[in-house]
This record gives C-alpha cells, structure tokens and sequence, in this order.
C-alpha cells in the first residue's frame, strides 16, 4: 500500500498541508536548518551546469533551488499531485527549460547514463525497495557521477511523528543510516563512500541556546560527530556522497 499511500497522501493531508508543501522550505519550523541542509548538499554536488537528477522531489523546492543556481534538472516524484505543485513552484520561480518535472517511480526509472548527479533529499527512507531505488539512481547516472543523499538515521521509524505518519497515512518510514545506504549501495556499484554529519547535529553542537561542548553530554555528542567523520559511527543521520 506505501506506493498507493505516497500517491494518496497531498489529497489526505488537507489545505493547510497542501499549502505547506508548496511554500517549503519557507514553512518549515526549522527552515534555518533546512536551508543549511539543502547548502550543505549543494557544496558536495559536481559544479553547475552539470545534469541532476532530483528523486522524490516532492513539490519541487530542492529542484528549484539547484535550478536557479545553474544546475539542468529533472525532479522526480510518484504523486501526480505532487508534481502539480512542483510544476506551480516552477512557473513562480520563472524557470524554464533548465528543470523539468517527471512523475514516475524512483525505483524503475528509464534513464541511462545520463546525469551527472543525482540526489535523494529526506527521500529514499520512503522507498518500499531500498536496494532498487539505488539501483534506479545508479543506472541513471553518468560513467563517474556522484549520488548524494540527506537521510535520518536509527530510530526515525519509531519517533512518534514517523509512527503517526505510517498509521494516518500508510506511507514508508524507514531507518536509513549510513551502513544502510552503503549495504545496498555497494551491491548495486557504487563506490568511493564519504560520510558527512547532519546540519541539525552540527548546529546542536555549536549553536544551541547552551553551549554543549562544556558538558559530559556535549563530549559525547561531539565524540560521535568524530566517529562519523573517521568512519566509525554508522548509526546516525547523515550526508553521504558516492561514485559510480
């Protein structure tokens, strides 16, 4: 049902969700962070005008932000709707011929070598077939192009909100750690894995109201950033970068 219930859920979360799907990032609560994020993510993609590939894009608001900073993208999302918005967020940001949107599924895409990037952005944690999407994004990619995926790590699948969101709306809330990624990742080809710790960890770390790095809690924190970074902590949400 998760594929139907991605499909599904613009019509069943109402106007007010509907409205808050086509003003993001602006409407997040933690639109600072989300805007970091999406920088991050762009400082780790090949230089402009290479061809991106933007997998369950959503409304679109990631594939407009690479679009206006040069990139030629195509977004890709299963829900008709969805991309109904994605195609409204298009024409306000006066776009053109650099970003196209498709409605298919990431998990049997058509294309063939043909992009020099592709990005899962809080996305691929939503696929029924882990292992097929990344092959999707694999095929899709350019001898020597580069995946870069945003995604949550243990413990997204049983936070309140994910669970609420699996009962309500049926939909697929995975775990999707760096172990994860890479386990199916290296199946399918990909190669060449860096890891990248989120923004939200980072500005937890160095910008909350309390400075934690005078704390046993804080060192711990910081402890398992540096574990990220060397390789050694894969249990985390993260930034992760590969090759084909």
């Amino acid at each position: 049902m998760s594929k139907q219930a991605e499909q599904g859920y613009l019509s069943l979360i109402g106007e007010a969700g509907r409205t808050h799907s086509l003003e993001k990032p602006f409407s997040n609560h933690d639109c600072g962070l989300t805007l970091a994020s999406i920088g991050s993510v762009m400082t780790l993609m090949p230089p402009v005008p290479a061809m991106v590939l933007d997998l369950g894009c959503g409304s679109g608001w990631t594939s407009v932000f690479f679009a206006k900073h040069g990139y030629h993208v195509v977004g890709q999302d299963i829900a008709e709707d969805m991309i109904e918005l994605a195609n409204m967020n298009k024409a306000a940001s006066n776009l053109g011929d650099e970003l196209m949107f498709v409605e298919s599924d990431y998990e049997d895409l058509p294309h063939v070598d043909l992009f020099d990037c592709a990005v899962f952005f809080d996305s691929l944690h939503h696929a029924e077939n882990t292992e097929a999407a990344l092959r999707s994004a694999y095929t899709a990619l350019k001898p020597g192009g580069v995946l870069v995926t945003h995604e949550p790590g243990d413990g997204h699948s049983t936070a309140p909100w994910s669970v609420q969101a699996m009962e309500i709306y049926g939909v697929t809330e995975r775990d999707m750690p760096p172990r994860v990624i890479m386990d199916h990742a290296r199946r399918v080809g990909f190669t060449d894995f860096r890891i990248h710790p989120m923004q939200h960890d980072l500005h937890s770390l160095f910008y909350g109201r309390k400075h934690p790095l005078f704390s046993r809690a804080g060192m711990g924190q910081v402890k398992r950033v540096l574990q990220m970074l060397f390789g050694n902590d894969t249990s985390s949400g993260s930034i992760m970068v590969m090759r084909k």
